[in-house]
Order: structure tokens, then sequence, then C-alpha cells
């Protein structure tokens, strides 16, 4: 008997033996962070970490948690382990190209490799064949790793009973599963990975029932009846289940109960609440009414606060003796000439008229509203504008409807002659734009920059009331941009689940970028707006779709302009995927090669936006970087670029002389310069909004006439966040 119990304990120290790979210090990963080489790390739609390198970082992650965390570690959440996991994420972030936000995976993807160390040391040390405890010396393997006093440790923790209950239980839930997993240590993010590519779907995700029956395909490469008849049922589900259904599809096929926190048929890294799936009961009338509630009041003070701010910058035309305004300088008494604007959803000429600056002048035997002045419209340059104040004697409520007559238009929004009005911090730094040969380059920037002189400020406004051109700009001071959009958000997103994880889809069609999918948005994205943080490419698509929607298809602009995907096109994947990228931007450009078409492609090379504006047609790239630099700076970049043009070149047949067939033209656009290192992507923004609000396909060297400036100032860049935040309360995405 004793002999048998001495080759039986023999027999699992020798395993040790059998184990031929040395173990795992990822010496390539350490030897290339000395040569300077940083690797890249890559995640799927619902943050799964993918290939290339997925598989290299997790290997990385379990031989620092081997070398970190003892094996006696019993409770991941262990405050004294902090030191251990900010060495662990240190290192992480030495070897790896990798996002902070990451961190909170990385660390739970270190506890679930610790828990698998600790399951291999005592299946394979520990247990003989018929899973009786075996008291095991440490193995000379390991004695770099575990001291003595830790095996021992470790051991006596593996013989009680308590532990051995528990294990018993979950060994036994474990064992012959119904329906086994086949693929091996190849997960569901590189499964799904992998059938993308194989299938070169658009798609960036699978439905959680397709992976689950691909996974339990051997190598026969047939699924068992009992799978498919699982995978059938699912399908006949999602046609009679809500997409707001709280229990996945999977889950009901199976008849199983749902795990906190698990997504099943998903894999490790995606919850519930990643995907979006409401969990818990739903509101009740109660919760719903003081939801309700506290919204009608926000927008009640919203309502106060443009009131209050309407009655500080303007008089009440109560006094018929008096001018119906406290108007501008600029704005003289008697009937003028007169440019119409609007402000929402962005600034914009709408139509042009007379203004009427007279005392005791009634619109309709009525008193003019607070802060507004009598025109009448003669031309309507956006016919389906509406009106901001529309008359209450006729049905008009259009620009083209109120053509011929009289209407209230607010003082702020009318500019006399061919100016335009902009947004200046006070009425005291509002300086008018010239031409060149009325007041030179550098004279506007230093009256722009800093405070000129009194005399200066005169000849300046002298000057530009002998001007008459289209280039002239911005000469009525507007109100400082306020934060109403963006607190009326912030307040609605503090209802919700999306500061504690939650997030939200919005669709973008394939109009936009050439496909279309489920825009993904969470706590992150709004933050970066709200604290003017640098923006991410989610809060970057957003807002080309805002664009699309409000600037580009109403006014059918979308046969002139288009949009490339800046998470497709930058210079992460031009570097390491470059012939994806090139296929995706040559499609876009042969699906568009009939007709002459400028593309914005807003880039990112790292952690810097900069725009590139490409027409095909004319072989032009329009570069704007808001840091000065030219594309010398990125040579990768416009290789690719230049390649792609070729490419479209020779699809649509076009014979190009041998001296011109390098002809590509780069032009560096003088645009605004940024004076911190926040407002790239902002300025990346109101460049694409500014070329579309002019709709034209040049962009002059010297950026427009009607935009120039030395830089964007806050009020303009505030802009940018405000029309973001209106947009998505317009589509209600925090509901």
């Amino acid at each position: 008997m004793a002999d048998d119990q001495h080759e039986e304990v023999s027999k699992k120290v020798s395993a040790e033996e059998e184990i031929r790979r040395g173990i795992t210090v990822m010496r390539r990963v350490v030897q290339g962070r000395s040569r300077g080489i940083i690797l890249d790390v890559y995640w799927n739609n619902q943050g799964q970490l993918i290939e290339p390198n997925g598989h290299t970082l997790t290997s990385f992650i379990g031989a620092l948690v081997r070398n970190e965390i003892p094996i006696t570690c019993d409770d991941w959440r262990n405050k004294e382990l902090n030191e251990s996991k900010e060495k662990i994420w240190s290192e992480i972030k030495r070897c790896f190209n990798i996002e902070e936000e990451r961190r909170g995976f990385c660390m739970k993807l270190a506890g679930k490799l610790l828990r698998g160390f600790q399951t291999f040391l005592s299946s394979k040390f520990l247990k003989d064949a018929d899973g009786n405890f075996v008291d095991a010396e440490l193995p000379k393997k390991y004695e770099s790793l575990i001291s003595a006093e830790e095996w021992e440790a470790f051991k006596s923790k593996r013989q009680d009973p308590v532990f051995q209950r528990i294990s018993a239980t979950n060994r036994e839930r474990a064992s012959s599963p119904a329906y086994p997993y086949r693929k091996g240590r190849v997960g569901y993010e590189r499964l799904e990975q992998s059938m993308l590519q194989k299938e070169e779907s658009s798609e960036t995700s699978l439905p959680a029932h397709v992976l689950w029956k691909e996974a339990r395909v051997g190598k026969s490469g047939v699924p068992q009846e009992e799978v498919l008849h699982v995978y059938q049922k699912c399908e006949e589900l999602s046609q009679s289940l809500s997409p707001d259904d709280t229990k996945g599809r999977l889950s009901r096929a199976l008849d199983v109960p749902e795990y906190s926190g698990r997504v099943r048929g998903k894999g490790f890294g995606v919850t519930p609440t990643s995907l979006s799936i409401k969990k818990g009961k739903a509101p009740s009338n109660r919760e719903l009414h003081a939801r309700l509630e506290a919204m009608q009041a926000e927008l009640d003070a919203l309502r106060r606060e443009r009131e209050a701010s309407a009655s500080t910058v303007y008089r009440d035309a109560s006094d018929k003796n008096s001018i119906n305004c406290t108007f501008e300088p600029n704005i003289p008494e008697g009937i003028s000439h007169c440019q119409l604007y609007l402000s929402s959803p962005y600034y914009r000429m709408v139509g042009k008229g007379k203004m009427h600056n007279v005392s005791g002048v009634l619109l309709h035997t009525r008193e003019l509203p607070a802060g507004c002045l009598k025109v009448s419209i003669d031309i309507a340059v956006e016919p389906n504008a509406a009106l901001p104040y529309p008359s209450d004697d006729s049905d008009a409520t259009t620009v083209h409807e109120a053509v011929g007559s009289f209407v209230a238009w607010p003082t702020n929004l009318i500019c006399v002659g061919y100016e335009t009005p902009t947004k200046s911090k006070s009425k005291d730094n509002a300086i008018p734009r010239h031409t060149e040969s009325t007041v030179s380059r550098k004279e506007l920037q230093e009256n722009e920059v800093s405070n000129a002189s009194a005399q200066q400020k005169k000849e300046v406004s002298n000057a530009s009331a002998r001007v008459k051109s289209s280039g002239a700009k911005k000469t009525v001071a507007r109100k400082k941009t306020t934060t109403k959009y963006r607190s009326c958000l912030r307040t609605f997103l503090e209802m919700t689940d999306i500061p504690t994880g939650g997030v939200r889809t919005l669709h973008m069609e394939v109009g936009i970028f050439g496909f279309d999918y489920d825009q993904m948005i969470g706590n992150e994205d709004f933050m970066q707006v709200f604290s003017h943080e640098e923006i991410g490419v989610n809060v970057v698509n957003t807002y080309i779709r805002f664009l699309y929607d409000k600037l580009m298809r109403p006014n059918g602009l979308d046969v002139s302009f288009g949009f490339l995907a800046p998470a497709t096109v930058n210079l992460v994947l031009i570097l390491n995927r470059p012939d994806t990228v090139t296929e995706y931007v040559l499609r876009i450009l042969m699906d568009n090669k009939d007709a002459e078409k400028l593309f914005f492609i807003p880039f990112n090379t790292g952690g810097h936006w900069l725009l590139l504006a490409i027409n095909p047609i004319r072989e032009i790239v329009y570069y704007l970087d808001s840091l000065g630099n030219d594309w010398t700076t990125y040579p990768d970049m416009k290789v690719l670029i230049d390649t792609v043009l070729q490419a479209f070149r020779a699809q649509r047949v076009i014979q190009t002389s041998r001296r011109g067939a390098n002809s590509i033209t780069w032009i560096k656009v003088a645009c605004h310069q940024q004076r911190n290192q926040i407002d790239c992507g902002y300025f990346m923004l109101r460049f694409m909004r500014d070329t579309l609000a002019l709709g034209q396909l040049k962009i002059p060297t010297d950026y427009f006439e009607e935009f120039k400036c030395a830089f964007y100032t806050k009020d303009q860049v505030d802009e940018i966040k405000e029309e973001w935040c209106q947009f998505m309360l317009e589509l209600n995405v925090c509901s």
C-alpha cells in the first residue's frame, strides 16, 4: 500500500519533467522595448483585445502576474495589491502602446490569469490522476517565482475543507458540458475577428448565437445536431423578441439563467453594460414623473436665462419716440440694405432685404419684440429656414413665404451691407475684418490679439466703412457663447446609467462613411466636451453626423462633399495595415468617380488631429494643420494618399504624360493656429464646418477670406461644443 502511494507521488512529481516549455518571461517584448519598439494593440467594437499582438499582451500580463503577485492571493480586490498592480500597469505601458482607459480591462485580465495559474499549479502538482490531494514539493521550475513559505501556505489553503467543497461543486458543474467549447485557447474575440476577416465583412461584430455555434464546431467542420437546434431557435427568437429585451436570445434558447456581469457567447471583456443591455425593472410612474419635472425645470431655467440675457443686451422698444433697439455703431439709423442670419443649428445667411431702424416704427400695428428690428425680406437665400419670429398676421413661417413682407428680426443677426456676423468677447474687442488693400495683415493681427490704441481702432473702423466687398467679415459683435446646451445635456446625463459605465449607440448611415454601423458613445466622450479635453474619434464621428444631417443633406451638399472614416484612415493603421486603408479609400473614391467631389479626412497622427481635404478628380490634396507642420512630418501618410490617387487615376483610365504622372498637388493651407495642446480636434472640426458653410470645392492657400484670422477664439471653439450638445439632445441620446 505504501509502495503504491509512493509510486503515485513519484508520478505526480515527475509531471514537472513532462512540461518541456520553460517559464514564459516574454524576452522578445522586453528586448524590443530596449530597442525602442513599442507594440500596438487593437480592440474590437465591444472593447475586447484582438490581434495583432492581443495574444502577446495577454502572455506578457501573465508573466508579470506570476512575478509580482503571490500565489496565496485569495482576493484580487485587496488594497494591499495596489502597489503590485501599479507596477504591472507601468510595465504594460512601457512595452505596449495602450490607452489609460484600458487599465480596467488589463487588471481584470490579470486577475483572471492569476486564478488560472493557481488552478494549474493545483491540478498539475497537488492532485493525482483520481483527483486526490498529493503533498508535493515545490517544483524546481518555479523556485524563482514561488518561495517555500508561499508554497506551503498555498497547499494548506487547497486542503481547507471549505475550499475543497467549493472546488468540488464547480468541478461537478463544469464536467460533461452539454455543448462543449471546441476552439481550444482561441477566445470568442479572436474567433469573431477571424470570422469577419474570412468573410471580408464590413460588420464590426457578430451576434452572440452565431459565435456560440461556431465555437462548438470541431475539426470535422460540422456542428452537432443539438448545437444547430439551439442556433435555429435563436434565429426564430430574433424575429419575435424586442431589441430592449433584458434576457439574451441565446440564454432563452438554452433555457439557462444569466450570470451577473456576463454576456453569454461573447467572451471575456464584454458585459451587459458595455452592450447597453438594460437590466433590472423598468422605472415606476413616480420615477418617470420626477424625471419629467426635473427636465421641465431645466428647460424653464434655460428659457429664463435666455430672456434675461436678451433684456440685458437689448432695450425694450416701449418708448415710441426712441430708436427700437440699442444698436451697435455699425447699424445706422434709417433704412439700409442688410443680410439676415440665423444662429441655429449653425450660423449662416438665410436672406437679404432692408432694415428699418427708425423711431416709432411698428410691425403690423404692434410693438416689436425686445431686441428686434423691422426688416423687409427681398431675397430668400435659404428658402426653408424658419423665421425667428413668425408673423401673427400671415401664415408665413419660412423665409421664402415672408418674401415681400415685413417681419421682426433679432438685431444681433442683422448685418448691414455685405458684412457677416461673428462672436466677440465684448463690444470693445469687436474689430472688423478688412481686405488687404485697406489694412495690412500685420496690423489686423495686432488688433485681434492685443488691445490696440483707441486711435488705431478708430482708423480701422473708418476704413472698414469704406469697404464694400464680400470678403469683409464679422463686424457685428454677437453675444458670448453660452453653455446652455452643455448644461442641459449634462443634467440629463446624470439621470442615466452613462456616468457609471453605460453606453449609447448612434446610427451612422452608409452615406456618411461609405458603410453603416452603430457608433458607440459613453461617459468619457461626453466628459471630453464638458471638460474641454482632447476629443477622441467618437466625438469627431458624431459631429460629422451633425454636419451631414444639418449642413450637407438639407442643402444638397452631399453630392459635392464627402467624409472618410477617421477610425479607418489614420497614421496607426497606415503604418500597420496600409493595404486595408488603401482599399477603403480607393473604394470610396471609385464610388464617386463620375463627379468632382471634395473628401474630408479627419486625420489622427496618434496624438494630434489635422485635416486632409482631397479632390481626386483634380488630384489636389489640401493640408490643414493647426500646429503649422507640413505633410513632410508624416511621410507615410503622403505616400499612401499619393498611391491611392495614382490608382484612382489608373482605374479611371486617365491618360497622363510621364511628367504629369507624379503631378499630384499638395497645398498647405495657412489655417488658424492653436495656442494650446488641446484644441486641435475642435479646430479640425471648424475647418470642415467653414468649408461646408461656403460650399466651395477649392480651399484658398491663405484660407477663406470670410473666416480668416490668426486663431479661433474660445467662443468659436465653444460653438462646436454647443452644436454637438444640441445635436445630442435633439437625437435624445441620453434616453
